[in-house]
């Protein structure tokens, strides 16, 4: 779906390191009395107030505004974010406009009080500005573990000396010790420690050297361990157990140890129950296994009885015909359709509340999108009233409401691990670069998507049955295809080692309105969704196959005109039939088979790509915010020796990229990596020359090379453009790209297909250079590759923000 100029490139920055995986529950208020607290005050500009929000989000709900000068009380501080209390209410703010002393007021000594602080940085240097912005000229750069006097902290940014220099630093890159050091107490001060302990839902907790998820193991420490916690510092906590020194992430520490698992009740006899067969037309399959995609074993009509042994995850374990396989749970009802209803009271039964890991949300309708009415933690009994289409209409804790019947079980799930230990092991994600691995609610391809998980993502996989792996990456919880799961890390280019600066452009919209503009100029995908037609649109001509009545008729992401429309149809076109259900608006709806290369993108498929959090700290990814419109500083030796060694005819030609990128401002590893891509690697017919009325022509982009008539119409193209050197072609094609997209503005990949700008000035969607929502993505690989092969470079990301 993209248009015949820019080939696909992009890169990243480094990622942030991912943190150790796992699931907690937060104590409940009730249970804090023991927690350490400080007191900070509130120091904003003069005129300005900080938003108070409801949890640790710049989206979630402003609770209050406080002003310059308030004093907090602060109960914890997590990866930028403060719970706090002020003014008589309880919620979040931004660590970074908090400080100790009251602004404005005297620290009670003539003489600022200067503390020792150390770089801790991941990786590269940490640049000393100028002033305190991101903008300021660079003084020098300052190494991991360089020692640091600290004058002022404020705005997230700390005044330091350093090397016999003054300036500004970021201060989130500062620690209280030296990273990397020995855990071993400094003998000049009397270290403050607390005693915790270990909690950990399932597994053991990783004991690190240093803090760092991708840091050496010193230990395991099982639940229960009892660990000294020398300090705290962004996410990990510096302890002690068993002997041994290290680091571990703090949110598997409890001030209180941990209950000891309940004793696994005894083997009893299975507790089965009679349905039957509750289908609206057809027959239902009886599958080998509990997957859509299991073998069918026999096919049950409407009205069969069935004995059902278990349930779980919109999945039954039944007896019919004297055969024994699975059924998908919502086509099984306890009376037999047909017959006629009791008058007596509805069955009213108990359940509980099963989840792996956080809380169950209760919600106002039976609908994902609907208010939550309150959050139900493991074990909590419910009276469910009634059960349909996957939901429970349910009362608990004195509340009424809908959950997903997936998450309640018959009996009560014990408290801790009831059997022998978890084995909990790592994988990585292994899918096609640019592609992304759906994590699902539930172990069946229809499930909704939790997170969508990019190449080379580490997971922690708990189990793997049929197919699908329970898995936790991302601080999400839910289920994955286990064959795009890999045991070592897919293979990556290295890590680029050029001088790498961010930007950030601000854009007077909000993501959920970038979306709807989006959605209304009908972004495509490849991607193959299910696709449902109204009963009234098709008369059937079997069980499995019917034909399109009337002109056109839209396909629907789900059974009902509230879902978005993936494609049209038109008279007589037949279509097959995948199966039925009742939709929400009460008509029937038929799944079908829709076979197209390009559809509508649903939205939420739409606002992943459009927000640029799901890619600015991907490696790779990230180069779609790469400015094309700077140049990269490259040397040409090595450009020529590393990069177009071999090309054809663009060997040794570095020095004209160069000038070509200079002349007309396109930053030249683009140009390369799209002249590289369009001439085969210098080796096409249009770039090694072609003979038109007596010259001989060049094309290095493949700019006017219509697909059926490349070689002609490209070198008529050439030939008017004056193009009779390769290198005329180089610097002339430079041109060309400039003036349609960079100098407009849209000066990296993810402008050119999305163009903000536009958005947020016409409120539609203008002058985007690709309908595809993934093109950004999928145009990143070659350029990252080439960036990664040179150690001489300067880039810059511009990352937009969005309100």
């Amino acid at each position: 779906m993209k248009k015949f100029i820019i080939p696909g490139l992009c890169f990243a920055v480094l990622s942030t390191g991912a943190f150790e995986q796992g699931v907690f529950v937060a104590a409940s208020p009730a249970k804090q009395v023991s927690e350490k607290t400080s007191v900070k005050y509130v120091n904003v500009s003069q005129g300005s107030t900080l938003n108070l929000r409801k949890s640790a989000s710049d989206r979630a709900a402003v609770i209050g505004k406080l002003s310059k000068g308030t004093q907090v009380t602060v109960y914890s501080d997590s990866n930028g974010w403060s719970r706090v209390k002020a003014n008589g209410k309880d919620g979040y703010v931004s660590s970074k406009y908090l400080t100790s002393t009251k602004p404005g007021s005297s620290s009670g000594s003539s003489k600022s009080a200067v503390t020792k602080k150390y770089v801790n940085i991941k990786s590269g240097s940490l640049n000393l500005r100028k002033s305190a912005s991101a903008k300021a000229s660079v003084i020098a750069k300052l190494s991991r573990g360089t020692q640091v006097s600290v004058y002022s902290v404020s705005n997230g940014w700390a005044k330091i000396s350093a090397n016999g220099k003054n300036g500004y630093v970021s201060s989130k890159y500062l620690s209280v010790a030296k990273p990397g050091s020995s855990s071993t107490l400094k003998p000049a001060a009397v270290v403050k420690t607390t005693t915790k302990y270990v909690n950990v839902s399932s597994g053991s907790l990783n004991l690190r050297k240093t803090a760092s998820a991708k840091s050496s193991l010193v230990a395991k420490l099982s639940k229960g361990t009892r660990v000294t916690v020398y300090l705290i510092s962004n996410g990990w906590a510096k302890i002690s157990a068993n002997g041994k020194n290290g680091y571990v992430s703090s949110k598997y520490l409890s001030a209180a140890k941990p209950g000891s698992s309940s004793t696994a009740n005894p083997a009893a006899t299975v507790k089965t129950t009679t349905k039957y067969i509750n289908v609206s037309s057809g027959s239902l399959n009886m599958r080998k296994s509990a997957s859509s995609k299991a073998g069918i074993v026999a096919r049950l009509s409407k009205g069969t009885k069935v004995t059902v042994y278990s349930e779980s995850k919109g999945w039954s374990k039944i007896k019919a015909n004297g055969k024994v396989g699975y059924v998908s749970s919502k086509y099984l009802s306890p009376s037999k359709p047909g017959a006629a209803k009791p008058t007596t009271a509805p069955n009213i039964t108990t359940k509980y509340v099963n989840v792996s890991s956080g809380t169950l949300s209760v919600r106002k309708t039976a609908s994902a999108n609907a208010p939550i009415v309150t959050s139900l933690s493991r074990g909590v009994q419910v009276t469910v009233y009634s059960e349909s289409d996957g939901w429970s209409k349910i009362k608990a804790n004195g509340k009424e409401g809908y959950v997903s019947s997936e998450y309640l079980s018959a009996t009560k799930p014990a408290s801790g691990n009831t059997g022998e230990q978890q084995v909990v092991i790592t994988k990585y994600v292994n899918v096609n670069t640019g592609s992304t691995l759906n994590m699902r609610s539930a172990a069946l391809p229809t499930a909704s998507i939790v997170a969508k998980l990019s190449r080379g993502t580490e997971v922690k996989v708990y189990s793997d049955t049929n197919g699908w792996a329970k898995v936790s990456a991302d601080g999400k919880t839910g289920y994955v295809s286990s064959d795009f799961l890999g045991e070592k890390a897919p293979e990556s280019p290295g890590n680029p080692a050029g001088t790498v600066d961010r930007v950030y452009q601000d854009y007077d919209l909000t993501l959920n309105e970038m979306t709807n503009i989006q959605m209304a100029a009908k972004a495509q995908t490849d991607k193959n969704y299910q696709t449902f037609i109204r009963e009234d649109g098709l008369a059937l001509t079997s069980p499995t196959k019917g034909t399109v009545i009337g002109s056109t008729w839209r396909l629907r992401g789900g059974a009902g005109t509230n879902y978005w429309v993936v494609g049209t149809v038109d008279e007589n076109e037949t279509l097959d039939i995948i199966s039925t259900v009742e939709g929400s608006d009460g008509y029937k709806w038929y799944e079908v088979d829709f076979e197209k290369t390009w559809v509508n993108a649903s939205p939420t498929d739409v606002a992943y790509y459009v927000n640029p959090d799901n890619f600015a700290n991907h490696p790779m990814e990230s180069f779609q915010f790469l400015k094309l419109s700077q140049t990269t500083n490259l040397n040409v030796a090595e450009v020529n020796e590393k990069i177009l060694a071999g090309k054809g005819i663009l060997s040794g030609k570095a020095a004209t990229f160069i000038e070509a990128g200079e002349t007309y401002g396109v930053n030249e590893i683009y140009l390369i990596s799209h002249a590289l891509l369009e001439t085969g690697n210098g080796a096409s017919e249009l770039a090694t020359g072609v003979e038109i009325n007596g010259k001989t022509v060049y094309n290095m982009y493949g700019i006017g090379a219509y697909d059926d008539t490349a070689v002609s119409s490209g070198a008529k193209y050439a030939y008017e453009a004056g193009w009779f050197t390769p290198e005329a072609a180089i610097i002339g094609g430079a041109q060309f790209i400039a003036r349609g997209y960079i100098n407009a503005g849209q000066d990296n990949l993810y402008k050119m297909r999305w163009n903000p700008l536009g958005a947020a000035a016409n409120g539609y969607a203008t002058h985007q250079y690709a309908t595809d929502i993934g093109w950004a993505s999928k145009q990143v690989k070659q350029i990252y590759n080439l960036y990664s092969l040179l150690d001489s470079y300067k880039m810059t990301l511009e990352i937009p923000k969005y309100k």
